[in-house]
């Protein structure tokens, strides 16, 4: 009866008429058929038609799989209705001071030097030619060597430090970032001089918004939205593609936008997880993204289908990556202990030989790194610990105990033989040497 008719079953049904034969809601039986709940009536499916987008060897305008459909809008402009309904919603929050466009923190650059540029018209940014190292050059050391004690730590964030970054080639420069919203640009190794305090920009984060800022003066050169959360983005590196950047989303999109326009140009979008990294490889003709989907997908640029996915049922989440400095391996800090080694040209396949343990991550992107030499690699881990493997044996050589919580991120110089740069969730950047 979960139809709401059954068939009388006093009924001989060779004998009587059909709406005789059944008990219960007989209109909607004989509406029915007197199909059953276990029955499938005939259906009508109008299969949607894709844009004709020219013939595969017209590069220029073959759509191919990835053509939208005819009847697709491009737009989300809600109807009449449906602007009516969010206008009413909209003026409820604001009643009960629950407006949720709130209007955007006030953004501040503080300067922490006397003067942003020096007798010779030379911003901080300038590379230094008098340090005894050549920052200049791309050649790396010859021989690097094991990290042993802290000779110097950084302080001002008054909360943990969530990623550090340095300076291109160089390396001259350190960006750090922090869960109490400041971004600070301060002195690496090379130039470290006691009595010069660093730069500092600072802003409160805008919910599901990018902002690029100038690194010269510190100021919010623009912003860009989809209205979804980023979680990582990536400047494509070639110098005829510097206006256009790449962000990995919460709504499982890489979005690739246009700085000097501000649109959407292309969306990569088949994954099935919120995307945590995006890593340019192969010359940057290509770039690897790992999701919570616990999938690797390698991507070529402006392309939005991926031609090479790799996922295992063993594979667990990889949300942080790292490129070698030699350009020819991945390594992926894995959430099951684990750094995996991946192939950066070609099949990228996973290296079974180069697998690193002993340590623990489970639940941080823990950044991982190598030294230019590429004899070692260094991670942090959930105790604080400063991870260095050797990279031939995959031995665990050495182990420092870095911070009072989580070390989330552990830097090698890139001309420097044995300083590295960690920091933690204790609210401390550190230099080891």
């Amino acid at each position: 009866m979960l139809s709401g008719y059954a068939l009388d079953p006093s009924v001989d049904t060779t004998s009587q008429n059909s709406s005789n034969s059944y008990i219960g809601a007989v209109d909607e039986a004989e509406k029915k058929k007197g199909l059953t709940v276990f029955e499938v009536g005939p259906k009508k499916h109008d299969k949607r038609k894709k844009v004709q987008g020219g013939e595969s060897d017209d590069i220029d305008n073959y759509l191919g799989p990835w053509a939208k459909y005819v009847d697709e809008k491009d737009g989300a402009k809600p109807s009449e209705e449906e602007q009516k309904e969010l206008d009413e919603i909209t003026a409820k929050r604001q009643k009960k001071g629950r407006n949720e466009e709130e209007a955007p923190a006030e953004e501040k650059t503080i300067l922490h030097v006397k003067d942003a540029y020096d007798y010779q018209g030379r911003s901080y940014l300038h590379v230094p030619q008098d340090v005894g190292i050549n920052l200049r050059t791309a050649d790396i050391p010859d021989k690097c060597y094991l990290p042993k004690k802290q000779i110097h730590v950084w302080t001002g964030h008054t909360k943990g430090v969530s990623a550090i970054r340095l300076f291109p080639v160089s390396g001259h420069l350190l960006l750090s970032c922090s869960m109490d919203c400041k971004i600070k640009v301060r002195n690496t190794p090379a130039t470290l001089t006691p009595d010069l305090p660093a730069c500092t920009h600072f802003a409160y984060q805008l919910r599901n918004s990018l902002s690029m800022y100038s690194p010269s003066t510190g100021q919010c050169i623009s912003r860009f939205t989809n209205r979804k959360v980023p979680y990582c983005v990536k400047f494509n590196p070639d110098e005829d593609k510097q206006n256009l950047f790449v962000a990995g989303m919460s709504d499982k999109k890489i979005v690739q936008w246009d700085a000097r326009t501000g649109e959407v140009v292309q969306e990569y979008d088949r994954h099935l997880g919120a995307v945590n990294t995006i890593t340019f490889v192969d010359e940057n003709r290509r770039f690897v993204s790992t999701s919570d989907d616990k999938s690797l997908r390698v991507w070529e640029w402006d392309i939005p289908v991926d031609f090479k996915y790799i996922a295992e049922p063993s594979m667990h989440s990889m949300p942080a990556v790292t490129l070698s400095p030699n350009g020819k391996w991945l390594a992926c800090q894995s959430m099951d202990n684990q750094i995996l080694i991946f192939g950066a040209q070609n099949r990228f396949r996973l290296n079974k030989k180069k697998i690193f343990k002993g340590h623990m991550v489970a639940g941080y992107a823990c950044q991982v790194d190598f030294s230019p030499d590429m004899s070692y690699v260094v991670s942090g881990d959930a105790d604080g610990k400063l991870n260095i493997w050797d990279w031939k044996t995959t031995k665990l050589y050495h182990r420092i105990k870095a911070h009072d919580k989580v070390c989330i991120s552990a830097l090698w110089h890139p001309h420097e033989t044995s300083k590295v740069i960690t920091c933690g969730w204790d609210g401390l950047i550190k230099l080891w040497d």
